[in-house]
């Protein structure tokens, strides 16, 4: 009994080193992501759906929505990454 107190109130010294350790990982995808956003084919696309969102929020009744433009702007964002993610893979 003692020692779950002390466990409770000093917590478990191993979360603390796993907690240490997944602070730094970085996943390779989501770095490869950002840069292959700030190419200009994905920012034009990135802009059309921002558009596309700013119209559709002003009205109050529409049927219109995004989905091809976000679908435009993964698909252009994917390719880019496609081309570049085997290269950090081990």
């Amino acid at each position: 009994m003692v020692f779950e107190e002390k466990m409770i109130l000093n917590g478990d010294p191993d979360e603390e080193e796993e907690e240490e350790e997944e602070e730094e990982l970085v996943d390779p995808l989501e770095t490869i992501r950002q840069k292959c956003e700030e190419t200009e084919h994905c920012v034009h696309t990135r802009e059309k759906l921002e558009a596309c969102e700013t119209r559709v929020g002003s009205r109050s009744e529409t049927t219109e929505d995004c989905t091809e433009e976000l679908f435009d702007f993964l698909h252009a964002r994917d390719h880019c990454v496609a081309h570049k993610v085997f290269h950090s893979v081990k």
